[in-house]
């Protein structure tokens, strides 16, 4: 396991302040958001079994909330922030496809964008190891700049079912952060 400082965390804070990961709480994560209107919103054992198996991916490939010091997927049981964290649905016009909607913490969030590309390459560049043929991401509507976040993230999943890359097309003058590219 990587080690990764934890600035917030004090010694018996994981038995006070998170639930376990075989638990579904609805209390403490957020409520459906339009990305998931209309969709079989996973409840229960089918949440928690996605949301087991989103902990080894993320902590496999890194997904880590920088300023909690934990792996993103630890978010959904986070008794301090009930609000924050994923949800997850199937799509209603193709099952072999998961909608997970991600709300943070603040609408100012500055780990939104990348905490939600990340999340996508993860679930998508691991997908052998779950049930779907594809994981559509996107933030909720509560952050100041979702829209520019889900249309990169879009942008990303068309890619991606275009050719599987889990990158940005480096000819369309962007970087991964959607920035202006530059030579070096």
């Amino acid at each position: 396991m990587v080690g990764f400082p934890r600035p917030f965390a004090s010694a018996d804070a994981d038995d006070a302040t998170f639930d376990e990961y075989d638990e579904f709480v609805p209390e403490t994560i957020p409520e459906p958001g339009p990305f998931l209107d209309g969709a079989d919103v996973l409840t229960g054992d089918d949440h928690v079994g996605f949301h087991r198996l989103t902990r080894e991916i993320f902590e496999d490939r890194g997904v880590y909330d920088a300023t909690f010091g934990y792996n993103l997927a630890r978010l959904n049981l986070d008794t301090r922030h009930p609000d924050a964290g994923f949800r997850y649905a199937e799509a209603p016009d193709d099952p072999a496809t998961l909608l997970a909607e991600f709300t943070p913490t603040t609408e100012f969030c500055p780990q939104s964008d990348s905490l939600t590309v990340g999340s996508f390459r993860a679930w998508n560049g691991l997908a052998d190891r779950h049930e779907y043929d594809r994981v559509s991401v996107a933030v909720a509507p509560l952050h100041h700049d979702s829209a520019r976040i889900n249309e990169k993230l879009r942008s990303l999943e068309r890619r991606y079912r275009e050719d599987g890359s889990l990158h940005d097309d480096p000819r369309d003058g962007t970087d991964d952060e959607g920035d202006p590219a530059t030579p070096f």
